[in-house]
């Protein structure tokens, strides 16, 4: 490390079980609260992180973004700067938001719910596909970075299981494929350096 340089980190994380996510149904922008597991999840994190600083944090306007993140601050007085910002906002599923995985498997087959599901060029009817998630979530990483080298800061972001997808691809350098194969869990977090 060069003299004078610092080393900055972001914390990313995922928000917490929800009742739809329980269910296994389509949630994207609805807004799903955090099941007792959930909240469960985000207390495990919030142990975890409990000794790193954090001066700034992001969550949507999802309140499962939100809850999740407040579990996380408790430990963080430090952190007095909380701003929400959109372009990490789950993926949106368009049509089907509010439908059961297994309602639409039975009327449209297991083919096209995994092409909708897990595909990464393919948006489901007035929906995302990851592709569109991803140019927004690196326009939101390119201005996170701006942010971090101006102000000098540790961040924490409570994201979605399919913005996380993109932000850690563009972090850890991986391939469509290895990014479409990934679960996110809800009781972990990854953590990026910066150096400035």
């Amino acid at each position: 490390m060069k003299r004078g340089e610092e080393i900055f980190h972001i914390y990313l994380f995922r928000h917490g079980q929800t009742t739809y996510n329980e269910k296994k149904i389509f949630t994207g922008w609805k807004d799903a609260k955090l099941t007792k597991n959930g909240i469960k999840s985000a207390k495990i994190i919030a142990k975890k992180l409990k000794d790193k600083k954090i001066q700034v944090a992001f969550h949507t306007r999802l309140s499962r973004s939100k809850d999740t993140l407040r579990e996380v601050l408790r430990y963080h007085p430090e952190c007095r700067i909380i701003i929400e910002d959109d372009r990490m906002i789950e993926r949106s599923y368009g049509g089907l938001q509010g439908t059961k995985h297994s309602t639409f498997i039975s009327k449209n087959g297991r083919e096209l719910f995994d092409k909708y599901h897990r595909s990464y060029g393919v948006a489901p009817p007035r929906g995302e596909s990851i592709k569109m998630v991803e140019k927004r979530v690196n326009r939101f990483i390119k201005d996170l970075l701006f942010f971090i080298k101006k102000n000098r800061v540790n961040v924490a972001i409570s994201a979605h299981g399919n913005s996380m997808r993109p932000f850690r691809r563009y972090f850890e350098k991986a391939s469509i494929k290895e990014m479409m194969g990934w679960e996110m869990p809800y009781d972990n977090y990854f953590v990026y350096r910066l150096k400035v």
